[in-house]
């Protein structure tokens, strides 16, 4: 799937091409590119393609799923057209039906006018989702349809509960789901494998109950599914493992312990891929990169590398003994790869003129040890584009989201665009980032959980790495330092400011300022407990104690606040309390809020607000990096 930005339109395109393996092509569109075409799945046979699409949605239509011949004549069949998007479509092995998870309506939403609409009737936690609203009367289920159009899809999964990632057994009876189906699973955390029988619905549990347990992979002959998952539900964060359990008895073992690393890389991972009956196909994370290993379906050896470059893999699949994936590099946003004796070979190119016209270019990478000595730090900069030996440039320190999730090897137009502007960038994987030994990343968890909480070393890492990278690169000026940074990002750079005076201005974007309050707020209120390791209403001070609004007295750092009004992840109440504090106490601080925007806005915001939001963000430290400077010069 390729995607383009539409300016005009103000929209995304994306189109489904196809590339041959041997390369003796060149890969062409198979789409027309005009519609939001994507998740191609081939038949088992190799003779047609389904996919989703936007094509002929309406205002009772919001997606569509199609079928289309590949290298013979014959029409495009729609097979659905629903309300809400449609994923994740998947054969049965014997090319009559093909299976997909789509959002059911409730009856309320048979009303269009929002003003007449009845209300939305909560009992559970998590009844909302940001950048995709309510969830809780629109739960997700797996659905079934002919492949020629024969007849209407049929919900397998009706009722309050929601699965996903479905998988077919061989013989074309069975769909392997995961789902969370007990009464308490928005307090427990758990997650089940389904075996939902096709013909009746009948659905059976694969497993107990007992941890978090998800994308499954049924083997070749049937009789194992493969997971990845924790059998720790209660606590945050947990490297996921790769598990095999029977199908008959539901009894699991971990077969990936053998790598202490995270098998569910964000934002891109995948279920595991049966590549013969005693192997495993999966990507994992690990330090910066994302690499593809072989796993023993019995755990008798450790995961086997079989790409192990530098850079991050962001899709993969196997079939009849080929392996394909598509890489994400500094350089390259992307691109479709073989897998030829444990060499990658390319089969596109397609980012190849971006790549040139803007001129991406390689960070240096480095380490730092930490300022307790016990771990070393992964670190990068980039160097201004218009870099000269002599020249003192100024530095933006990034520091990413999650807390669990890693700066990466791959294509991050942020850095590149900062450096553009003439900066040198500096980015980081903090204690309490993925890509490394579980406890790592759970080194900031409560002290409950064996951690410092939040604003602790993870703070310190950050710090280490720019007295290093000061030390090491003699281009810095020290007296032009900026910190920016979204989510857990955002979070960290309010505590820096409210902690250090180092920085001489500073952007905190989508921030959680109160982790209070952000506890009753959120899409995921309940769920920060499993961080901090105890109950917002047991211990209201723990979440007081960690949280930058209580330190906001000490800030004074000029302070940009950028939010999007509709996100529910870190709802805009938590820049409102910070800006508010700030004006109030006489505070250098100016706030953007985006409208029609959610949580995602630097990554999947309008094209015009993307662009919006990163003209913002250089005009704002270049007022403050650059034109004091050429003040004080003058």
């Amino acid at each position: 799937m390729v995607t383009r930005v539409d300016a005009q339109a103000n929209e995304y395109r994306s189109q489904v091409w196809l590339a041959d393996v041997d390369g003796l092509r060149a890969p062409f569109p198979f789409t027309s590119g005009e519609h939001k075409d994507a998740n191609p799945a081939w038949s088992p046979d190799g003779s047609r393609l389904a996919f989703t699409s936007s094509r002929g949605a309406g205002e009772q239509a919001k997606a569509s799923l199609h079928v289309a011949p590949v290298g013979a004549g014959g029409e495009v069949v729609t097979l659905a057209k629903l309300q809400a998007a449609i994923e994740s479509p998947r054969w049965s092995p014997d090319g009559s039906v093909v299976a997909f998870v789509a959002r059911t309506p409730s009856e309320r939403y048979a009303e269009q006018d929002e003003g007449r609409r009845a209300p939305h009737r909560i009992t559970r936690l998590f009844s909302r989702l940001d950048n995709v609203g309510p969830t809780s009367d629109r739960p997700r289920h797996l659905y079934v349809i002919p492949a020629d159009g024969a007849a209407p899809p049929r919900n397998l999964t009706p009722g309050e509960f929601e699965f996903s990632g479905p998988a077919w057994t061989p013989d074309s009876t069975t769909v392997v789901v995961a789902g969370a189906a007990h009464g308490t699973w928005d307090l427990d955390f758990k997650t089940d494998l389904y075996a939902i029988d096709v013909a009746s619905g009948e659905r059976r549990a694969l497993t107990p109950t007992t941890g978090v347990y998800g994308s499954p992979g049924v083997s070749p002959d049937g009789g194992r599914v493969s997971f990845l998952g924790t059998d720790d539900p209660e606590t945050y964060p947990r490297n996921h493992h790769v598990a095999v359990a029977s199908m008959k008895e539901g009894d699991h073992r971990w077969v990936s312990h053998g790598l202490d690393r995270t098998f569910a890389p964000y934002p891109d991972g995948r279920s595991p891929v049966w590549l013969d009956e005693d192997r495993i196909l999966v990507s994992a994370e690990n330090r910066g990169d994302v690499h593809l290993y072989a796993l023993a379906v019995d755990g008798s050896r450790a995961p086997l590398p079989v790409w192990d470059g530098t850079g991050c893999v962001t899709g993969f699949d196997a079939a009849a003994g080929t392996i394909v994936f598509t890489l994400s590099t500094d350089t390259s946003p992307g691109e479709v790869y073989v897998l030829e004796y444990g060499e990658a070979r390319p089969l596109t190119g397609l980012t190849a003129r971006f790549a040139q016209e803007a001129q991406l270019r390689e960070p240096e990478r480095f380490t730092v040890p930490s300022t307790d000595g016990s771990v070393e730090i992964d670190a990068w900069l980039l160097r201004p584009a218009d870099f000269e030996y002599g020249r003192r440039y100024p530095l933006l320190l990034n520091v990413h989201g999650g807390p669990f999730t890693q700066y990466a090897n791959r294509f991050f137009d942020e850095v590149q665009i900062q450096a553009r502007a003439g900066y040198a960038v500096l980015w980081c994987n903090p204690r309490g980032s993925s890509g490394r030994e579980e406890a790592f990343g759970r080194a900031i968890g409560g002290p409950a959980l064996g951690g410092t909480g939040w604003g602790s070393v993870d703070f310190d890492d950050v710090m280490a790495v720019l007295d290093l990278a000061l030390k090491k690169y003699w281009f810095i000026d020290p007296e032009r330092l900026g910190i920016l940074g979204g989510s857990y990002g955002g979070y960290l750079t309010s505590w820096a400011i409210s902690h250090t005076n180092r920085f001489r201005a500073a952007c905190s974007e989508r921030a959680a300022n109160n982790l209070l309050s952000l506890e009753w707020a959120s899409d995921a209120a309940g769920a920060f407990r499993r961080w901090l390791g105890v109950s917002h209403l047991h211990n209201p001070e723990r979440y007081l104690a960690h949280s930058p609004i209580s330190y906001v007295r000490d800030i004074d750092t000029p302070l940009l606040i950028l939010h999007a009004e509709g996100d529910l992840r870190c709802p805009v109440e938590q820049a409102d309390q910070l800006f508010v504090s700030m004006r109030l106490l006489g505070k250098e601080v100016e706030m953007v809020r985006f409208a029609g925007e959610s949580h995602e806005l630097s990554r999947s915001g309008t094209p015009t607000h993307r662009r919006q939001r990163a003209e913002i963000i250089l005009e704002y430290f270049d007022r403050h990096l650059k034109q004091s400077a050429d003040a004080e010069e003058s």
